[in-house]
C-alpha cells in the first residue's frame, strides 16, 4: 500500500513540527469534556468501572497520543505475527489444494457487480475519474509523507475541536482536510475522507443542539442509500475480503460441532438480511456420517421488504431438499427484544437442539447502557440453548468519551481500507462502493451520533466475554483455525492473519484484530 505504511516514514515524523499538535487546536478545553456531546444530548452513559471498559479512552489527546497513532501506522508491519505469517504461508499451498478437495465451507461468487458510481460531496464522477491514471509527479511524491501525516493531524486535531464545540475552528479545519481527503486517493485519502464526513455530520447535530439539551431535527446533507445499494456492498464485500465468509465459516463449524448426535436443530438468525451463511452448512450437514437432521431456520429481521430474502429461503430450501434435507424457514419481521425471546413466539418444540446465531448483530442491542444487551442475552438464556454464535468486529467503538472513540475508529478503519486496497485497485468500482455505501455509513455513525441514533457500538473480545460470562455462557473453544487458512487462501492475499485468543478466533490485517468469531454454551453445559 502506498498509503499508511508507504507514506508516513517515522524520521519524517520526528522532524515534524509538534507546535502543529492536537492541543494547539484546543485552547479552550472543556475540562475533562464533562460537557462535551453526552450531556449536550441528555445521553446517559452507563457507569464503566476500569474493570468494564478501557480507561484510555481519554477525554482529550495529547501530542503524545498522536505520536502513538501515527507510530502504530509506520509500524503496522511488525505487528504481524512471524511464525504464524512464515506458517500461514508454509501451508498456504497445500491447504487451498485440501480445500479444492472437497472442503466446502462458503460460497465464493467472484463474480463482480458493476453499476453507477454516484458521487460522495465532491465535484466529478467515478467514470470521469479514471477516463485517465492519475500518475504522481515527482513533487506529489516527494511531498507525500509530509501531506499524509498533516491529514492525519488534521483529523484528530479537527476531532478535538469538535469535542470543544467549536464549530468554527472545525469547520475550518474541515475546510483543509477536504483539500487533501478524497474517495479516490490512496487507503490513507479514502479513510480520511469518510472521517471528515462524519466530523461534518456531527457539527451538523451540535450546531442544532437546543437550549434544553436536545436536538433539533436537521436535514444532514448525506446521500440516501437504497437497501439494494446496501445489500450490494455487502456481496461485494463478502465475494472480495474474507471479513464476511470467515464468521459464516467460523459459526457454522461450531453450530456443526455443537449439532452432532441430534436429529433436529433449530437455528434462529438474529437480524437475518440474507442467506448466504446457510448453503455451506446444508451441505456439511447433509454429509454427515450419522445421517443429515431436520432443520428448521427462523429469521428475526425489522426489515419490511422481505421479498427478497423469501425468494432466496424458497430456493435454499429446494437445494436442501436434493441433498435430503427437510428444510423449513420461517421468518419474523419484527425488532429483536427481549419480550420477543420466548418459546412461545418462536414456536420452539419439543426435542429440537435450539442454536442462536448472531453475524455483526448483538453489538446493536448494547443501546445507551449495557442494560439492553444484559437483557436480550438474559431472554436468550431462557430458551437454553444448545448454543450461541457470536461474530463482531474486534474494536473499541463504544468508549465513554467521543476522542477515544475517533481515535480507535481511525486505527481500525485505516487497517481495513489498508486491506481493501491491496484485494482491489485503487480506482475500482467495487472498492468505492464497498467504501461508500457500507464502511462510510458505519464510520459516520460511530463518528456523528449519540444516544440510540449511534448503533454501531463494536467492542473487543474480553468485553464479550465479560457480558457473555455475566449472563450465564462460557466459550466454547473453536476448533478451526485450520479450516480457517484453507479459507483464507482462496483470496491470495497474505496480508491477513489469524490468531486465538481465550476461545475466540481472531481474523486480522497485518497482526490488527478486525473480526472475532466466538461460540457459547450455558454454564451447565460441558463443552465438546
Amino acid at each position: 500500500m502506498e498509503g499508511i505504511n508507504g507514506w508516513l516514514s517515522f524520521p519524517l515524523y520526528e522532524s515534524f513540527n509538534h507546535d502543529f499538535a492536537i492541543r494547539r487546536f484546543c485552547p479552550a478545553r472543556v475540562e475533562l469534556e464533562q460537557g462535551e456531546w453526552e450531556e449536550a444530548m441528555n445521553y446517559e452513559i452507563d457507569s464503566f468501572s476500569p474493570d468494564d471498559h478501557d480507561t484510555g479512552s481519554t477525554p482529550h489527546l495529547a501530542a503524545s497520543e498522536v505520536d502513538d497513532l501515527v507510530d502504530s501506522f509506520i509500524n503496522m508491519d511488525d505487528h504481524v505475527d512471524d511464525n504464524d505469517k512464515d506458517d500461514q504461508n508454509s501451508k498456504k499451498e497445500q491447504d487451498f489444494h485440501d480445500f479444492q478437495d472437497g472442503i466446502d465451507f462458503v460460497e465464493f461468487p467472484m463474480m463482480m457487480m458493476e453499476g453507477d458510481d454516484h458521487e460522495l460531496e465532491r465535484s466529478g464522477s467515478c467514470e470521469d475519474f479514471g477516463a485517465h491514471e492519475m500518475v504522481p509527479s515527482v513533487e506529489e511524491v516527494s511531498h507525500g509523507v509530509d501531506q499524509g501525516l498533516h491529514l492525519v493531524h488534521l483529523l484528530l486535531a479537527c476531532a478535538e475541536a469538535v469535542g470543544c464545540r467549536d464549530t468554527q475552528l472545525a469547520n475550518s479545519m474541515l475546510t483543509q482536510i477536504w483539500a487533501s481527503a478524497t474517495p479516490w486517493g490512496d487507503s490513507l485519502q479514502r479513510v480520511s475522507y469518510c472521517f471528515a464526513t462524519g466530523l461534518k455530520s456531527r457539527l451538523s447535530l451540535l450546531q442544532n443542539v437546543n437550549g434544553n439539551g436536545t436536538i433539533s431535527h436537521c436535514a444532514m446533507d448525506v446521500p440516501l442509500m437504497t437497501r439494494q445499494e446496501k445489500m450490494e456492498a455487502f456481496h461485494l464485500l463478502y465475494q472480495t475480503t474474507p471479513y464476511i465468509a470467515f464468521g459464516f465459516m467460523a459459526a457454522n463449524e461450531a453450530i456443526r460441532q455443537a449439532a452432532q448426535g441430534k436429529d433436529s436443530l433449530h437455528i434462529i438468525d438474529l437480524g437475518m438480511d440474507h442467506t448466504l451463511q446457510w448453503p455451506s452448512l446444508i451441505r456439511t450437514l447433509a454429509s454427515r456420517p450419522e445421517g443429515a437432521p431436520t432443520l428448521r431456520i427462523t429469521g428475526l429481521t425489522s426489515h419490511q421488504s422481505l421479498l427478497e430474502l423469501e425468494a432466496s429461503m424458497k430456493s435454499l430450501t429446494m437445494d436442501a431438499s436434493s441433498l435430503g434435507i427437510a428444510l423449513e424457514f420461517n421468518m419474523i419481521s419484527e425488532p429483536v427484544t427481549p419480550s420477543l425471546l420466548t418459546r412461545e413466539n418462536l414456536n420452539l418444540r419439543e426435542g429440537e437442539a435450539l442454536f442462536i446465531n448472531s453475524i455483526t448483530h448483538l453489538h446493536k442491542y448494547v443501546k445507551e447502557s449495557r442494560g439492553s444487551l444484559k437483557a436480550i442475552l438474559q431472554a436468550i438464556k431462557k430458551l437454553s440453548p444448545a448454543l450461541i454464535t457470536v461474530v463482531e468486529q474486534d474494536a473499541n467503538h463504544n468508549g465513554p468519551f467521543f476522542l477515544g472513540r475517533f481515535l480507535e475508529s481511525l486505527h481500525y478503519y485505516s487497517a481495513v481500507f489498508d486491506s481493501l486496497e491491496a484485494s482491489l485497485p485503487r480506482h475500482s468500482p467495487q472498492r468505492m462502493k464497498i467504501e461508500r455505501l457500507h464502511f462510510a455509513e458505519e464510520i459516520r455513525n460511530i463518528v456523528a451520533y449519540e444516544g440510540s441514533d449511534r448503533i454501531e457500538r463494536h467492542e473487543r473480545a474480553d468485553q464479550w466475554r465479560r457480558q457473555l460470562g455475566r449472563a450465564g455462557f462460557q466459550v466454547m473453544g473453536l476448533k478451526c483455525l485450520s479450516q480457517a487458512r484453507m479459507m483464507l487462501s482462496v483470496y491470495g492475499c497474505d496480508g491477513y492473519t489469524l490468531g486465538s485468543e481465550k476461545g475466540c478466533l481472531l481474523l486480522g490485517w497485518k497482526g490488527r484484530p478486525i473480526m472475532l468469531a466466538s461460540a457459547w454454551q450455558l454454564h451447565n453445559v460441558s463443552s465438546n
